[in-house]
């Protein structure tokens, strides 16, 4: 793919998921159908495209999310947020009935648990998406299948990196006109069972473009036809892992967006997700550009 050096540079058009979060943190996660007390709680914006949106904003970015809302007091909440953080939602649309929320919690390892209500009667609409600006790349999350598969045609159409944050249950269609699939480990299990390497070996072999999976602290494992390789991830002591793959999603596809070549664009997201993971509240974490430039300079591997 060619370095994005015009105007649109930077920007990122991203199609996904935008909740509201109440976020508990525990001790240990609850084992019976009992009550439990939490030692703190946040209510927050969420949702694997709001959170990269977020994190491409912070990161000097231009976000542009299109996600789909409800008409009623949880779609003002997101877009409030959003708006507050610099995130253009003017592409979201809101002639569904209730949006998405989450309920989370986090124990003392950091390691979370979601329970997640999808949102009912959010549209299937998709001619809107085309009408998003000049960007350098687009990012989708695969909750919505046809959302995702138009987001991906409209990056094949203008030349730019689609990338596909591909979580378990992904319908295997999206992956056709993507040039990017970013995989969780589960997500890639879910598709091709059995080892991570021979599973990227077989998505690259079936659908082309360029593959990863994220593997949290153990790093990343790529491939494309011309080659493999894995980038490690920074050493850092974990407080809170929620958001971490989502704005992980958001500064891959940022660095894409400026030209910058996979394995700079991996090393980036793995700093950025890094260092999201040493503070709570799962977007609230992610840090700025500044702050990710001073950490990668002094990341040795």
């Amino acid at each position: 793919m060619a370095p994005q050096m015009g105007p649109e540079s930077g920007q990122v058009l991203v199609i996904g998921v935008a909740v509201v979060d109440y976020v508990f943190y525990m001790d240990r996660f609850p084992q019976a159908a009992e009550k439990y007390r939490a030692h703190d709680a946040w209510v927050v914006g969420g949702g694997c495209g709001a959170n990269a949106a977020v994190a491409i904003a912070r990161l000097g970015g231009a976000a542009h999310l299109s996600a789909r809302l409800g008409a009623d007091a949880t779609a003002g909440m997101i877009l409030a947020d959003l708006r507050a953080e610099g995130v253009d939602v003017s592409l979201c649309d809101q002639s569904g009935a209730r949006s998405s929320c989450s309920s989370i919690l986090i124990d003392a390892a950091g390691e979370r648990q979601i329970v997640n209500f999808r949102g009912a009667g959010l549209t299937e609409e998709v001619d809107h998406i085309a009408g998003a600006p000049a960007v350098g790349a687009v990012l989708a999350d695969t909750r919505w299948s046809k959302g995702a598969i138009a987001a991906m045609e409209l990056a094949q159409a203008r030349g730019v990196p689609g990338v596909l944050d591909v979580e378990a249950g992904a319908d295997p269609a999206v992956l056709g006109p993507a040039t990017h699939a970013a995989f969780s480990l589960q997500g890639l299990a879910d598709l091709v069972p059995g080892d991570p390497d021979a599973a990227l070996a077989r998505v690259v072999a079936d659908h082309g473009g360029w593959a990863c999976v994220t593997l949290g602290a153990d790093g990343v494992l790529w491939r494309d036809a011309s080659g493999e390789g894995h980038v490690p991830s920074p050493r850092v002591d974990v407080l809170d892992t929620l958001g971490a793959g989502d704005v992980w999603h958001g500064a891959f596809a940022l660095r894409l967006s400026e030209g910058a070549s996979e394995t700079e664009a991996i090393r980036f997201a793995n700093a950025v997700a890094a260092l999201k993971c040493t503070r709570p509240g799962g977007r609230a974490g992610t840090p700025d550009r500044a702050e990710t430039q001073d950490f990668l300079k002094g990341w040795t591997v």
